[in-house]
């Protein structure tokens, strides 16, 4: 069975750091694109950044220049770092991930994570 288990959120201040981790276990084939979404309370869950198998991240605007993803292949585990962190990043941060188990008849599709609290205020 393939899990995904978001850690490292919290309360923080205006302007502070949170590094956000997501640990891939199971029956693993291969990971394919990860990605980081969050939903504030009465929104809809948005994307905030992806990651390829290569390596190559994307970016929502509102995270540009302030966050950075990054993933680590021989651990499954991907990475937010969330620098410079605003209250309107409040949000519980959901991981994601393309995955192919090795399960028989299982196909390959998205899991996700249970999610971490993110809160950012004085």
């Amino acid at each position: 069975q393939v899990r995904l288990v978001e850690s490292g959120g919290g309360l923080v201040l205006p302007g502070g750091s949170l590094r956000l981790s997501c640990v891939v276990s199971g029956n693993i084939v291969r990971i394919y694109t990860m990605g980081w979404y969050r939903q504030a309370p009465g929104k809809q869950r948005e994307l905030v950044a992806g990651i390829g198998s290569g390596g190559s991240g994307n970016y929502a605007d509102f995270v540009k220049g302030r966050f950075t993803i990054s993933r680590d292949n021989a651990k499954n585990t991907v990475y937010l770092q969330m620098n410079s962190l605003k209250p309107e990043d409040t949000a519980v941060y959901y991981c994601n991930a393309d995955i192919s188990a090795a399960t028989l008849g299982v196909p390959r599709r998205v899991y996700w994570g249970q999610g971490t609290q993110v809160t950012v205020s004085s």
